[in-house]
């Protein structure tokens, strides 16, 4: 991908970095691509606070947190195209037998956007409220979502995308981690094989999504292109055309949140975290850690930024900082967009 020198994101760097500090990261990166082009590559600060930790560069991942979901989302929609599941209305137990009682009426639909009312207690299931009837964030339904690709194909997540996603695409700077490596940051996780849960088996499925700010923005790319990146199209444009629009069913109140399979969608709602100026064709992905993956079909655009950590600081508005960059990242990719 050809690069483009500029000093047009100097405000959104200069942005960032403040709540770099404001949040206490050691860490930070920004990665802008618009038009086939990287415009923008920033990276602040070092791995840790130690003074010796090595210095954040484009060879340094950080842990997504929950924007690892947007791969398991991809899974699950190339799963639909393989013909391994039918279809988004599918209930869950069609494809894990052992949740027929506990998520009677409960589907994949209700499950990628985070309306299916499940929560887990004593590793038991309950609903808090009807499939389909509200929206609630919760890690449940994303779990079951784990178990069904693993029944299905055989494999990890961690695997089973490396195999089909990201080997064809060169994300080489993308993966589940089990152990320690020089170019990963663990200030805000601790070591990395300490969030190998109980159910990962052996792969870290579930926390351990380590992604350099490039890897992230082509991630992004690689959506805003419906999967055709230098002239090859690896996975089929309707698996990414399925994840970005939206899967909400109509029967959730309008003032909650839309998602297609997981990303936020722009919607008009106090939940909503894109900033209002961002397109209507906008979508978004977030990590507990502070990184953000936008990507802008409008404007042709992907915008991401990365933190290792997001810890509360007195003052600090997450809701705002966060709209605030999607904000700033339109004002800037708006006035060069071609026509």
């Amino acid at each position: 991908m050809k690069r483009l020198t500029t000093n047009r994101f100097q405000s959104l760097n200069a942005y960032v970095h403040d709540i770099q500090q404001q949040i206490g990261a050691t860490a930070a990166a920004v990665y802008v691509i618009q038009n086939d082009a990287v415009v923008n590559e920033w990276y602040s600060g070092r791995h840790d606070a130690a003074e010796a930790s090595r210095a954040v560069d484009a060879f340094t991942r950080f842990n997504v947190g929950s924007a690892r979901k947007t791969y398991l989302a991809l899974a699950i929609s190339l799963l639909m195209e393989q013909g391994h599941i039918t279809g988004m209305d599918d209930e869950i137990a069609r494809y894990l037998a052992e949740y027929k009682e506990m998520a009677r009426g409960v589907t994949l639909r209700h499950l990628l956007t985070h309306t299916h009312g499940l929560t887990s207690k004593l590793g038991k299931l309950e609903s808090e409220f009807a499939a389909g009837e509200d929206w609630a964030y919760r890690n449940t339904g994303i779990a079951l979502l784990f178990e069904l690709v693993q029944r299905q194909t055989g494999y990890s997540l961690s695997e089973w995308m490396r195999r089909q996603v990201f080997e064809p695409y060169d994300l080489n700077e993308t993966g589940w981690e089990i152990a320690n490596h020089e170019h990963l940051i663990y200030n805000y996780y601790g070591r990395a094989d300490n969030w190998v849960g109980p159910n990962d088996s052996g792969a870290g499925d579930q926390s351990n999504l380590f992604v350099s700010a490039r890897d992230f923005a082509k991630w992004g790319y690689i959506h805003l292109r419906q999967g055709s990146t230098c002239g090859e199209q690896h996975v089929p444009q309707a698996v990414f055309a399925r994840v970005s629009r939206c899967a909400t069913p109509s029967s959730v109140p309008a003032d909650r949140p839309r998602n297609g399979f997981i990303w936020w969608l722009q919607h008009d709602t106090p939940l909503n975290h894109l900033g209002e100026r961002l397109p209507q064709d906008s979508y978004m992905i977030l990590g507990i850690t502070g990184c953000a993956c936008l990507v802008l079909p409008s404007y042709d655009a992907v915008g991401v930024r990365m933190y290792n950590q997001l810890s509360p600081s007195e003052g600090y508005d997450y809701m705002s900082d966060i709209r605030t960059f999607g904000n700033m990242a339109n004002d800037l990719l708006s006035d060069n967009v071609k026509v």
